[in-house]
């Protein structure tokens, strides 16, 4: 796939993600929020997979948009502004697990294949598809 990042680029994203990562738990951890809560609702993004059923640019378009910090940061500030804890506790949450996906070398989806990342291929060989 043309337009990802070399083998160097993507190891350094991948240890901002792993800071960003941190960074978002302590934040986490030192508010007070439950521990459950995080572990409950971690996984959330990833029901965006079902919107491959709808094909690969639909799938691709609502994995990214759940898979981008622009949300997080949004859902964070509206938070912030009208005092609504939970809503940046959800920011936390949601933001952690897009970090998370990062580390693990997920990143956004092409059109062209769900294994097909802005950080490079993953899973498949794409012969096998």
């Amino acid at each position: 796939m043309t337009g990802q990042v070399g083998f160097g680029a993507g190891i350094i994203l991948r240890f901002e993600a792993a800071a960003l990562f941190v960074i978002l738990w302590s934040i986490y951890f030192f508010a007070g929020y439950t521990w459950p809560m995080f572990a409950i609702l971690f996984f959330v993004p990833d029901l965006s997979f079902f919107a491959y059923f709808a094909g690969r640019k639909v799938g691709a378009i609502v994995y990214n948009a759940m898979h981008t910090l622009f949300g997080p940061f949004v859902l964070g500030a509206i938070g912030y502004c009208f005092e609504f804890g939970y809503l940046g506790q959800l920011s936390l949450i949601w933001a952690a697990h897009i970090a998370f996906d990062r580390v693990l070398g997920y990143g956004l989806k092409s059109t062209t294949s769900f294994h097909d990342t802005h950080l490079g291929r993953i899973g498949r060989k794409k012969d096998s598809e």
